[in-house]
């Protein structure tokens, strides 16, 4: 059974950085990417950063030069280095593994989130 488990979230004053680490565990065949999304309250879920099997990267234009997305696959591990933090960076961070099931059609696993609050 695949686990994510984010951590790394907290308070951190505006301007100030956090690390967020996803921590998979569990067999995984043919991954085509791994992602960082956040949700603030009342909003929807959106695209932070995701990172290909190939290793190409991509960013939401909020997080371009910001933040950085990274991995570790000798330890199955997602990171998300997060700079300059602002209050509206305030939300619930997700981890996602986007894979191939057949042919046609993706799935996704998702972790539970780790809380990011940013205070001015």
């Amino acid at each position: 059974q695949v686990q994510l488990v984010e951590s790394g979230g907290g308070l951190v004053q505006a301007g100030g950085s956090l690390r967020l680490s996803c921590a998979a565990s569990g067999s995984i065949k043919s991954i085509v990417r791994t992602a960082w999304h956040r949700q603030a309250p009342g909003k929807q879920r959106e695209l932070v950063a995701f990172i290909t099997s190939g290793g190409s990267t991509n960013y939401a234009d909020f997080a371009k030069g910001r933040f950085t997305i990274s991995r570790d696959n000798a330890k199955n591990t997602l990171y998300l280095e997060m700079n300059s933090l602002s209050p509206e960076d305030t939300a619930v961070y997700y981890c996602s593994i986007t894979y191939l099931m057949t042919t046609w059609s993706l799935g996704d696993y998702w972790g539970q989130g780790t809380q990011v609050t940013v205070s001015s």
